[in-house]
């Protein structure tokens, strides 16, 4: 099977999963004799991997959206606020580093995921107590929002009003990237001088509602991809750990749009 979802392509993922199609014959089995080995004696074969069902997604990706929730929910209970900037700066390390290795080396498994979740959850918790004590009342709107938005997204992939292609899913991950590109610009030159940046997170600025608006539509359309990914491994009889990849994928969009409506409604929303 060959996945459009970025994170689950290239060869690096196929060997991770036997190096042959979902369901094919010999799966994760070389031929004997192969890259210049003799025949080895006959051995027992090894133990036939389930299939993932969608069963499987909806409890990894429901226990892993439980453990960022509750991390979160700790982190805004219990972390000072004088010492929240160093916690979520570890946070954020943390959780850049368990990302890469999980996207890079192809390796979602239960404790790498859920470790994931649950950094995360710390850095989210942080924020969004941030954003509650200065625009009350924005993370329960911005969690409504997002149920919402996931809602709607799973009904428009039902529904086939949009198509995953993979001219599709290029375009999604080129938005992506530009978008990420354009905060990392933003932050540089706020950095440097610039109080408001390039105008992408300034309030008083049109941008900062056009940039928040474009990244919850992309933060939809990585959903679509998490959902074509989803249906194309339990239709191609994908390995049951394929399911914490899903898990992972789906984490990583709703927090998106989660953290994107956060930002946006509290443009529309006094201080306390």
């Amino acid at each position: 099977m060959e996945s459009r979802n970025p994170a689950f392509r290239g060869r690096a993922f196929e060997q991770r999963t036997g190096g042959a199609a979902y369901g094919a014959p010999g799966y994760g089995a070389p031929a004997y004799g192969r890259y210049g080995y003799s025949p080895a004696p006959p051995q027992a074969p090894p133990a036939a991997t389930r299939p993932m069902t969608m069963d499987d997604v909806v409890v990894r990706g429901a226990s892993t959206l439980l453990t960022l929730v509750i991390t979160a929910a700790l982190a805004w209970t219990l972390v000072p606020t004088r010492l929240a900037p160093a916690v979520l700066a570890v946070a954020l390390i943390a959780e850049i580093g368990i990302w890469a290795f999980i996207t890079f080396g192809r390796k979602a498994n239960a404790p790498m995921v859920l470790a994931f979740a649950a950094v995360y959850g710390v850095a989210v918790g942080i924020i969004s107590h941030v954003y509650n004590d200065l625009y009350h009342g924005v993370v329960f709107q911005a969690v409504i929002g997002t149920a919402l938005a996931f809602g709607a997204t799973l009904a428009v992939y039902a529904l086939r009003i949009v198509r995953v292609t993979p001219g599709f899913s290029r375009f999604v991950v080129a938005a992506g990237l530009g978008l990420i590109g354009l905060m990392i610009v933003n932050a540089l030159v706020h950095l440097f001088g610039g109080d408001d940046g390039i105008g992408i997170r300034d309030p008083s600025s049109p941008l900062a509602y056009i940039f928040s608006v474009a990244a919850i539509l992309v933060g939809c359309f990585f959903l679509l991809l998490d959902f074509d990914s989803i249906e194309q491994g339990v239709r191609s009889g994908a390995p049951e750990k394929f399911a914490w990849y899903c898990a992972f994928g789906l984490v990583l969009s709703l927090v998106w749009i989660y953290l994107e409506m956060l930002r946006l409604l509290s443009y529309f929303t006094g201080r306390d």
